[in-house]
């Protein structure tokens, strides 16, 4: 089976029903099958082969979307730019995917050898004939690039394929939304670059229509929300916080407005006091997603009903179609609350690196397990517990601090909106433990410091707390902690250089 192939069904089965939603533009079924089919014949016809990488950086919406689906059923290989990245970063992975077009909107970020505007594209299918644009190719072919974050050094590309797509979309629907029906509406209020954008194809498959906010703010979440009854949607842990924020958001959920069934979150830890208060508001609708682009978000999920108190610091328990196993460095399984290396193995995981072997060999298995650089433990129920990235270990007189634990700490004062905590070099410890803050209201640094104490060990508990009116994060959201050490490195004088 092709992507393509999914796209015309949807289009035979629920024809004129809306399939797409951005504003007042709204896409039936029968409507982007079709679009998606003459754009493909369009692109083709500008000299692209089955096999060609192309770069489409465009915002949020119906274009977009389109834009994606035709480089399926054409043969062509999807490389997604997220426009909250730079030029420079979008230059990097244009010329790391060998890239041979670029659809953009706006001012282009390089120049390739085909260069398609976003504003071309009605032309472009309005003069393309009529009929399925089919180019089959082997499902183990690559079907996108999806770069990883860069959260540890320059981004990598991970090649998924039409058989890890199809794998994605079986673990979507038979764990994570398993009720889906053709009244079922997404919010795609993230980026579709990323995570959001791998509830399309399931919602697409089952009828339900994908309604798409151009950029996220509470207001216009909220209005989307309401006006178009969504039922699921997908945000990163900072949304959340911005989210809960806005009084506007506990007067929506008083009076009955939102019809959120499943508020979907991952791509970075969540501090338990804001989970917290999400459940005290929302109710029980909160289902954590763990993935990383080489298994894209499937690896475990934590239930609605699985949000009980006891569990909020859990990943959840495996997908039915997704092994996960926790290794020591000799390779060894471990038992309840050991910490190792989390390694997990299913279809939907990455076929290699774009160009990277030796970056593929550290991290594929030959029998396929996956390593995924995240350190973390079973507990005895079975559910997955993440400690922090095996890089972000901080190493203090001898003894591992988990960033994490202590970020959630600080979190839980109540004046601290944001955290990040690194290690510093010391001659004494090793490492210092160093936090950055970011706070609602005013505090003192050395009062949020003494906060933790009762709450964790001494060797884990901060030894400086530093005010910062924001944190570095990537472009989908993920606190960077290494730029927050190396500006604290720069203004020290590089003193571990």
């Amino acid at each position: 089976m092709q992507i393509g192939d999914l796209i015309r069904r949807a289009g035979r089965q629920y024809g004129a029903a809306p399939a797409l939603v951005d504003g007042d533009r709204t896409v039936s079924f029968a409507e982007f099958d079709a679009l998606t089919d003459r754009l493909g014949h369009a692109l083709l016809a500008r000299g692209l082969a089955p096999g060609d990488r192309v770069a489409v950086l465009v915002p949020n919406g119906i274009d977009g979307v389109v834009a994606y689906y035709a480089l399926a059923k054409s043969g062509l290989v999807r490389v997604p730019l997220n426009a909250r990245e730079t030029p420079h970063e979008h230059a990097f992975k244009i010329d790391d995917s060998q890239a041979r077009a670029l659809v953009h909107a706006g001012a282009p970020s390089a120049q390739v050898e085909i260069m398609i505007a976003a504003d071309e594209l009605p032309g472009m299918i309005e003069a393309a004939p009529d009929g399925p644009c089919d180019v089959r190719r082997d499902p183990d072919e690559p079907l996108r690039l999806a770069y990883t974050g860069g959260t540890t050094g320059t981004p990598k590309a991970v090649v998924l394929t039409t058989r890890s797509e199809l794998a994605e979309v079986d673990n979507f629907l038979v764990d994570l939304l398993p009720n889906l029906r053709p009244d079922s509406r997404m919010l795609h209020a993230a980026p579709i670059t990323h995570g959001s954008g791998a509830f399309f194809l399931p919602h697409l498959v089952k009828g339900a229509a994908n309604v798409i906010v151009p950029r996220f703010s509470p207001p216009a979440f909220l209005e989307a929300a309401q006006k178009h009854h969504a039922t699921t949607t997908f945000m990163v842990p900072t949304m959340i916080g911005m989210l809960l924020e806005d009084p506007a958001t506990a007067e929506a959920a008083s009076s009955g407005a939102l019809a959120l069934e499943r508020l979907c979150y991952g791509g970075a830890p969540i501090a338990t006091t804001v989970l917290q208060r999400g459940l005290d508001l929302l109710g029980p609708v909160f289902t954590q997603l763990y993935g990383q682009a080489e298994a894209p978000l499937a690896i475990t999920c934590l239930q609605p009903w699985e949000h009980t108190p006891d569990r909020l610091t859990s990943a959840g328990k495996p997908y039915t179609f997704v092994e996960v196993d926790i290794r020591d460095s000799e390779g060894n399984s471990l038992g309840v609350d050991d910490v190792g290396e989390v390694l997990t193995r299913g279809p939907h995981t990455m076929e290699r690196y774009w160009r990277r072997p030796d970056a593929t060999a550290v991290a594929l298995e030959p029998d396929g397990w996956l390593h995924t650089g995240d350190l973390g433990r079973w507990d005895a129920e079975g559910y997955l517990h993440l400690q922090d990235r095996r890089h972000d270990v901080i190493i203090s007189g001898g003894f591992n601090v988990y960033p994490r634990e202590v970020e959630d700490a600080l979190l839980a004062h109540p004046a601290v909106v944001e955290a990040a905590v690194v290690g510093l070099p010391d001659d004494t410890w090793g490492e210092r433990v160093t936090a950055a803050v970011v706070l609602r209201s005013e505090a003192d640094p050395e009062d949020v410091r003494e906060f933790c104490r009762g709450r964790l060990a001494g060797f884990k508990r901060p030894k400086a707390v530093e005010i910062w009116t924001d944190l570095p994060t990537s472009p989908v959201g993920k606190s960077l902690r290494r730029e927050v050490r190396d500006r604290m490195l720069a203004r020290n004088g590089n003193e571990d250089h």
